[in-house]
């Protein structure tokens, strides 16, 4: 008998996280190696934040709380949705991390072969946590073409009678892609013909806008309110991606099921870190429009060299701190010692060989021939690291 269940054997490793260990280890090696890989904002946690964190420590708010957050976090976030949901503290769960919420959500409601519709490209963890859940991941495949975005037939052509969730990320990771409100109306048509059909709007990236407003499904669709779970957190908005704070907001059945597992594995999130996010939600809001302005500073750079380097195009992205960008010209192409680069991730492999520059693979995200570049950096590091990234593709045999 395997000491191993069989669901371990269906999931991988995260890549991100691989790539973010070893940019570790190469530089534990003395090798100068620049990370492009890693959705993590580079800023540090506004002091405002910090403070409250210590005050909390002061005041001796280190004990367990409640298992799905506390009153005073709760509210903060039933404040913060005031205006495009009606939500009381049954609706809200507090986790440790927007991931976890997502986990919870998964296996709250999942039975063996449930379909969970996952437009491509997704987020790494989608598809593993759906098949820990018992689940079963059905992709539609969003190419550029669309600008990587879902569309009302295809997602009406992916909806059987197994269809439970649908997960819809916007801005999206690993694209920066984000829907209009013309769209989001369009897809909500579909969803609302289909009342056994629940979306999870991962809306971890909302903050981080650049041309246009953003806005989530539950601002365009209220009357599908039933029909949808919030999740979110304050890890990219604010630069605490360490303090691990997430939260869901749906239907009170279902954050009564989270909230059991959530019981069974970590129980509560860590209290000094929701007690600092009370002020990240409350406090000042500056720090989000000041660094949103940055990003969009290293995006206009990083996308304008991007698209300078010979067989590399880049559609400029909408939010988030990544552009993806395709490099389909170099498959199939020849490295200097004669290896043949089958696919993106023999291209990011060949890039970390000679250019030292760790990217992630679109292969990780589903869809091959694309690569995710985080200008969660300074301009400093996306100028040498495209610098290196030109200098080696010069490399590659016509």
């Amino acid at each position: 008998m395997s000491l191993l269940s069989r669901n371990i054997n269906k999931i991988k490793p995260s890549p991100t996280v691989a790539m973010l260990t070893r940019a570790k280890e190469m530089k534990a090696q003395g090798i100068d190696v620049l990370s492009l890989s890693v959705g993590e904002p580079d800023f540090d946690t506004p002091e405002n934040i910090k403070e409250a964190a210590r005050k909390a420590i002061r005041e001796g708010k280190t004990k367990y709380t409640p298992v799905d957050g506390i009153t005073e976090l709760k509210k903060a976030i039933i404040n913060k949705y005031a205006n495009r949901i009606k939500a009381d503290e049954d609706n809200v769960i507090i986790s440790s991390g927007a991931k976890q919420s997502l986990y919870n959500c998964f296996i709250s409601t999942l039975e063996e072969d449930d379909e969970v519709i996952i437009p491509i490209p997704y987020w790494v963890s989608y598809p593993d946590m759906v098949k820990l859940a018992g689940g079963k991941p059905v992709y539609i495949n969003c190419p550029e073409e669309q600008n990587f975005k879902l569309t009302p037939d295809s997602l009406e052509s992916a909806i059987s009678e197994r269809s439970k969730l649908l997960i819809l990320n916007t801005p999206n990771n690993p694209t920066g892609a984000k829907y209009s409100r013309e769209e989001l109306k369009s897809l909500a048509t579909i969803i609302s013909k289909y009342p056994q059909l629940n979306v999870i709007a991962d809306d971890i990236y909302e903050s981080i806008i650049f041309d246009n407003d953003c806005c989530s499904l539950i601002d365009i669709a209220p009357e599908l309110k039933n029909q949808i779970c919030i999740v979110n957190g304050v890890s990219k908005a604010y630069a605490m991606t360490g303090w691990r704070i997430g939260y869901a907001i749906g239907g009170k059945e279902l954050v009564k099921a989270m909230k059991k597992v959530q019981s069974q594995s970590t129980s509560n999130p860590c209290s000094i870190s929701q007690y600092a996010s009370i002020e990240a939600l409350s406090g000042n809001q500056d720090f989000i429009a000041k660094t949103t302005e940055i990003y969009k500073k290293r995006r206009d750079l990083s996308c304008g060299l991007l698209n300078n380097i010979k067989g590399i195009s880049c559609a400029i992205p909408d939010g988030t701190f990544y552009t993806f960008p395709n490099c389909q010209s170099f498959i199939n192409k020849k490295t200097p010692d004669g290896t043949i680069i089958k696919n993106s991730y023999d291209f990011c492999e060949f890039l970390i060989e000679k250019a030292r520059v760790l990217l992630v693979p679109g292969s990780a995200f589903g869809i091959d021939g694309y690569f995710r570049f985080s200008f969660a950096t300074s301009e400093e590091n996306i100028k040498e690291g495209i610098k290196r990234i030109a200098e080696a593709c010069d490399l590659l045999a016509e």
